[in-house]
């Protein structure tokens, strides 16, 4: 597909056809989805993928019994590390290498910010690599439709029961979002039915001022 195509083709899909999803799918998609932009290019991200009955269902419960968890080939958990450090070197050194950085001492200065990051309150290090996350979070779902996967993304579930289900360092990890990956159904509903509503863009772009919607008046109450 073409971007045109992928971007207004693609639909959060909850009925899956009973098709598995093998490694070489699975690694294009993440290959391509990999390629999303982060802060300092710091690729706080991490994913697990599940594909086994029992994996997928002790998801399940930590999304409030969502039957796609379970009915979709794959359901992914997507975390994002709350340690801004975790990667500040690789990536600071590889900068360096490739002549994005003029020298060490520039190389050394990023380090320095990126600690101070690590120094943040945990609320404002959760807001940082939610923001990054969420971007290759979106570029997941685009890299599988154009192998012809569909996704859903579940904001809908207990992170503490995530973390606690898969042994996962809630300290360190945010979990960021859930998300079913599979074939779609060839009767699955959202595939059939038109696109949703999407708000014009003359009333969501704003140039050079943000200027809100004016709430439209109450009318006023019989005396």
């Amino acid at each position: 597909m073409d971007f045109t195509e992928v971007v207004t083709t693609r639909r959060s899909i909850h009925e899956y056809a009973d098709e598995p999803l093998d490694d070489e799918t699975l690694e294009t998609i993440f290959e391509n989805a990999i390629q999303a932009p982060s802060s300092y290019n710091l690729q706080p991200w991490e994913f697990v993928v599940l594909r086994e009955d029992e994996t997928k269902e002790a998801l399940r419960a930590a999304a409030y019994d969502q039957e796609h968890v379970t009915g979709a080939a794959a359901s992914v958990i997507i975390l994002g590390n709350k340690d801004p450090e975790a990667h500040a070197e690789t990536v600071a050194d590889d900068m360096l290498e490739k002549g994005y950085l003029p020298n060490e001492e520039v190389r050394d200065g990023i380090l320095d910010n990126i600690a101070g990051m690590a120094d943040l309150p945990e609320q404002e290090r959760r807001v940082w690599t939610v923001r990054s996350t969420s971007l290759v979070s979106m570029a997941l779902m685009h890299a599988a439709w154009d192998e012809g996967v569909a996704t859903c993304p579940i904001g809908g579930f207990d992170p503490d029961a995530v973390l606690d289900a898969f042994d996962i360092d809630g300290d360190q990890y945010e979990p960021v979002m859930l998300l079913t990956m599979g074939i779609p159904a060839e009767d699955a509903g959202e595939l059939q039915a038109d696109a949703k509503y999407r708000r014009p863009v003359d009333e969501v772009v704003h140039y050079e001022e943000f200027t809100p919607e004016q709430e439209v008046a109450a009318p006023p109450a019989d005396d």
